[in-house]
């Protein structure tokens, strides 16, 4: 129900500062994932930098949906609200294009972090520099973001799989942080002044 959606998204004041917030945290991620993808070049060279390479495409067009979701959405919906007459039709169809344009960049975005997960998980278990179990998990991640990907190019954002597969998705990613975390807290790190 676009109608919904968009009266919801132009009463929203913050829906430009989530969306900068979004923005900046998921960069902040993707720029941990390629400090992995640096540590585990040195095993797994082509992987890894192929890895790194899909998680800066990535990057980009995170960057291009955060804009056109963040912005530009918001804009057309507020100019929608505030147009009246004949003009109140043509403006909720700007929104509509603008919004279908934002389930494009949707799609391979989670396409392309699919991928880029699914390659950091592999050079993860090709390298040994990590329990194997987290590239797994990892890989399973992309696998998810993969299948959500696909199933928004051809339904949009609204979906029952989408829903289950997102949760999914995030639990996955939330054990493969923790598990992480731990991994690097039992790790030690050698004193370069012992030796």
């Amino acid at each position: 129900d676009h109608e919904a959606i968009f009266t919801e998204y132009a009463a929203s004041d913050a829906w430009v500062a989530t969306h900068f917030a979004e923005f900046l945290l998921v960069l902040m991620a993707f720029a941990g994932l390629l400090v992995l993808c640096g540590a585990l070049r040195r095993q797994t060279p082509y992987l890894a930098l192929l890895a790194a390479g899909t998680i800066i495409a990535t990057s980009a067009i995170w960057a291009v949906l955060q804009a056109v979701d963040g912005i530009t959405l918001k804009q057309t919906v507020d100019a929608w609200v505030a147009a009246s007459g004949t003009d109140k039709a043509t403006r909720f169809a700007d929104a509509e294009t603008v919004r279908w344009t934002e389930w494009g960049l949707q799609s391979y975005f989670r396409i392309l972090l699919g991928l880029a997960f699914v390659l950091v998980g592999a050079a993860a278990v090709v390298s040994r520099l990590l329990p194997s179990w987290l590239g797994v998990l990892l890989t399973v991640g992309g696998l998810l973001s993969l299948a959500i990907g696909f199933s928004v190019g051809y339904t949009g954002l609204e979906g029952g799989f989408q829903d289950a597969a997102g949760i999914a998705f995030q639990l996955v990613v939330l054990a493969f942080i923790v598990g992480l975390l731990v991994v690097s807290r039992r790790t030690e790190v050698p004193d370069a002044r012992v030796a």
